[in-house]
């Protein structure tokens, strides 16, 4: 696959960029060497290869669930700096 200039402001347009003539012809240089790369590894027999789901040996590592005791309400108010009975209070910041 050839690269040329517009394919670079093709791209460029579709991820909203814009890019210098000199930039173009970096990126230019840089996505051809990316597909030439791309293009050697096809060149590769992968016909008894399987295909690398996970990258380690393991297979749903989970911690055991555990219940554990939480916050009351009346704990967690206790250490507010502002409350009534059942809330939080908190500064108004919404002005009228």
């Amino acid at each position: 696959m050839e690269v040329n200039e517009a394919l670079v402001q093709q791209l460029a347009d579709l991820a909203r960029l814009e890019f210098n003539d000199q930039e173009k012809v970096e990126i230019r240089g840089e996505l051809q060497r990316m597909i030439t790369f791309v293009e050697k590894l096809n060149e590769l027999d992968t016909t008894n290869v399987k295909p690398l789901l996970h990258l380690t040996d393991d297979y749903n590592v989970f911690r055991e669930d555990r219940v554990m005791p939480g916050t009351t309400r009346e704990e967690a108010l206790r250490n507010a700096p502002s409350a009534t009975e059942e809330y939080f209070k908190v500064p108004k910041i919404i002005k009228k």
